[in-house]
């Protein structure tokens, strides 16, 4: 197909968009690929939505491969199921509600678990039925508290998802496996690197889980590695556990004064003039800090929590929001500690805090009360000694003991992952790198089946509830993530398998003979079932065309200009910089073939 540049919409922009700070997000508007229409909320273009069709093209393709069916959910959905599952609050403030002139709630979908599941339930009742693979591409929408970085990060979003319905585990574990493989061949056919890094279900629920992160410093997800394959995104890196060690040794806790030591690094200095030890200094990990929170639980609940972390580690607010999810969590406020007097900042200790203190009782359940919950980071194993506040101003306890002088409600990984932390797997010390989730698929187990009543007749004619595999897909994320992949100083650079246009056709000077050559040769390499960009704006200098050119990052470039004069043509491929002359009357026939070469490249 031959589009003219002088009848296309579109605009490209010199300066970079003042709220852009990522690549991606630059380019994409100055190119004319985007604009921003609210935070988080864009306006697909024309060139833009070739390129989200084009990656769509893809995925389709992989996901008919493994036998998934398409099918196309609406976006707004009432209520009523999303109680079933209990998403309706879990989702929290992220979950875009709305009223309809009834009164009647409605939402916007950030996932449809809860549609796949009901359509699944109404139209099958047996396990002859299974299994089944559904998936659409539909936009989905989230109330991002921090919408950024252009279509990485938004409100509105496009994705794939895909939902399998299995009869037993290993049914699920083959459909799993599909997925899996799909997405691999869709990212390598697409030409975007990827790690694959074990997650966290979070409120999705569900047994496995993994992520598909594109490498990438601007990215908002930490993920480790190891010399020995493991992979993780931060959030579910678990602790290696040390062994209890032996305190039988260790003097009794003694309550000292600490005057103005209301910080880590204060009472390291403070412990090492007034109270020093013989075999070494005093550090930050000799210290327990409390680090006190709020939870907000789905039914509006507020809860304060007290942790426990070595002194030297920061807390992680990630895996912070991951360990106890679906709650919110925010650092506690004043007023939430005036309701525990017993807490004192700066010097909290876990002595007055979870099953330590005088006051906790626990009902016929054996729910805990009369204390706010204690939980320490795993490291904080039997035997290990610590200074912790002493619950005074001013003051506190050296040489307490956990086991003996403390104990937790349980632990929780909340500390931050440091280079060189070992690898839970024992498969070496871990490296920290930045990437961007482009797509995530669990193993949803039976969650929302039972939750909805998903069941079929089984081979002994016995009800049974159906498990389900769910895989998403970040369509527009893919789009920016391929920018940040594909660029370089001067602009965008696409590879064939997704750009908008194949071919870029310059008409660089005057005169009849220069447009028409360059209508012809644009005129053949269509007709030949390429996407031709024909630049035929008059009173357009040569150099802005030049410059639009290189932004818009089509994969090879037809300069017909000053070299018309000796008979020759030049071709620019984009993506390396490389150029050749070439013969006019040889040029439909060396163009064509050299896009026919290349026709669905990743490169």
């Amino acid at each position: 197909m031959l589009t003219n540049m002088s009848e296309f919409f579109l605009r490209t922009l010199r300066d970079d968009p003042a709220d852009a700070e990522v690549t991606s997000h630059k380019l994409l508007v100055r190119a004319g690929y985007i604009r921003r229409v609210a935070p988080g909320i864009y306006t697909w273009l024309p060139l833009g939505l070739k390129v989200l069709r084009n990656i769509e093209k893809v995925v389709r393709e992989e996901m008919t491969a493994i036998g998934a069916q398409e099918l196309h959910f609406p976006a707004l959905l009432p209520r009523e199921p999303y109680e079933k599952t209990n998403r309706w609050e879990e989702y929290g403030p992220n979950l875009f509600r709305l009223q309809d002139r009834k009164s009647a709630d409605y939402l916007l979908a950030p996932t449809h678990e809860e549609m796949f599941t009901l359509a699944v339930k109404d139209m099958y009742s047996s396990y002859k039925d299974l299994p089944v693979v559904l998936y659409q591409i539909q936009t989905k929408y989230r109330d991002e508290a921090r919408p950024r970085a252009g279509v990485i990060r938004g409100r509105e979003f496009v994705m794939k998802d895909s939902y399998s319905f299995d009869i037993d585990d290993e049914g699920l574990d083959k459909s799993y496996e599909l997925h899996r493989q799909a997405y691999q061949r869709i990212f390598d056919k697409l030409g975007l690197p990827y790690v694959i890094c074990e997650a966290q279900s979070g409120a999705m629920g569900g047994s496995r889980s993994e992520e598909f992160l594109y490498p990438n410093e601007m990215g908002e997800d930490t993920f480790v590695r190891s010399p020995g394959g493991y992979t993780a995104n931060a959030e579910a890196v678990t602790t290696v556990v040390p062994d209890p060690v032996d305190a039988s040794e260790v003097p009794e806790k003694e309550l000292r004064s600490t005057p103005g030591a209301n910080t880590i690094d204060s009472l390291v200095e403070l412990s090492n003039e007034m109270y020093p030890r013989e075999d070494r200094p005093w550090e930050a990990s000799d210290t327990l800090k409390s680090y006190v929170v709020t939870l907000t639980h789905p039914d509006g609940t507020r809860e304060v929590v007290n942790i426990g972390i070595p002194g030297d580690r920061a807390v992680d607010e990630k895996r912070l929001e991951a360990s106890f999810a679906p709650a919110e969590v925010e650092v506690a406020t004043p007023e939430d500690l005036e309701a525990h007097p017993e807490l004192v900042p700066g010097y909290l200790g876990p002595e007055v805090c979870g099953p330590n203190s005088e006051k906790r009782t626990y009902d016929e359940d054996g729910n805990p009360h009369g204390s706010i919950r204690f939980f320490v980071d795993p490291r904080v194993v039997e035997g290990t000694t610590w200074i912790a506040g002493g619950n005074k101003v001013d003051h506190h306890v050296y040489n307490l003991v956990m086991g003996r002088d403390f104990t937790a409600d349980g632990t929780v990984e909340v500390a931050e992952i440091r280079e060189g932390d070992p690898a839970p797997d024992g498969s070496g010390p871990l490296e920290l790198a930045r990437g961007v989730e482009i797509a995530h698929i669990f193993q949803l187990g039976r969650k929302y089946a039972e939750a909805l009543d998903l069941k079929v007749l089984d081979q002994n004619g016995k009800t049974q509830v159906v498990t389900m595999g769910s895989y998403g897909l970040g369509v527009s994320r893919v789009v920016a993530a391929m920018v940040e992949s594909h660029h370089d100083d001067l602009g965008l650079s696409w590879p064939m398998v997704v750009a908008p246009f194949h071919l870029q056709v310059i008409a660089a000077g005057k005169g009849d003979e220069i447009m028409d050559t360059a209508k012809e040769l644009s005129d053949a390499v269509s007709d030949a079932g390429f996407e031709v960009l024909f630049d035929d704006r008059a009173k357009v200098s040569a150099g802005v065309k030049f410059a639009d050119a290189e932004l818009l990052g089509m994969p090879y470039v037809l300069v017909v200009g000053r070299g018309l004069k000796n008979g020759v043509v030049e071709l620019r491929d984009r993506r390396g910089g490389e150029s050749m002359e070439i013969p006019v009357e040889e040029a439909k026939t060396a163009i064509i073939e050299e896009l026919e070469k290349n026709r669905g490249s990743s490169r």
